[in-house]
């Protein structure tokens, strides 16, 4: 669970502040859809479990999220605390995608996420319930890329 990488701030132990930070942080590298920067939060042997897929490692990691987001167009992702102790931080999301024949979905999930001391994340655990939406029923309208900081979160917006 050691890195030779600089740390990547905010550091555990973490406080309600700096874990809502990494939060944060963490969505906004998401909404990025770039696999190979979202990949460098994670440590090099970094453990995960997405579905019923078991990334282990950088690279697989990287591949994963490039599969990902060919297959989940349009994506907006929002992410918020749900608790944090020491090196753990507790997460629910929920993001917004279409597939290439315009079909609609909301991903909702719960994330686990524990981290070594430099700050990235070793373990990510994700369960992920997926719920077909029409276009009208859409909450998450803004350009893709980073969500704005006046967007309402998932607590303001009912989900």
């Amino acid at each position: 669970m050691t890195t030779t990488s600089p740390p990547r701030p905010p550091l555990p132990p973490f406080t309600r502040e700096t874990a809502a930070q990494k939060v944060r942080l963490a969505e906004d590298a998401w909404n990025t859809r770039d696999p190979q920067r979202v990949a460098l939060a994670y440590t090099v042997d970094t453990v995960w479990r997405n579905r019923i897929e078991f990334p282990v490692g950088r690279s697989q990691v990287q591949e994963f999220l490039g599969r990902k987001w060919a297959r989940e167009l349009e994506y907006r992702l929002i992410k918020e605390l749900w608790a944090h102790d020491g090196h753990r931080i507790a997460v629910r999301f929920a993001y917004e995608w279409c597939d290439d024949a315009g079909n609609w979905v909301r991903s909702y999930g719960n994330e686990n996420w524990e981290f070594d001391d430099h700050g990235y994340m070793h373990r990510r655990f994700a369960s992920i319930n997926d719920k077909p939406i029409s276009e009208h029923e859409r909450k998450f309208h803004w350009p893709q890329g980073r969500r704005p900081d006046d967007h309402p979160g998932l607590s303001e917006l009912g989900l």
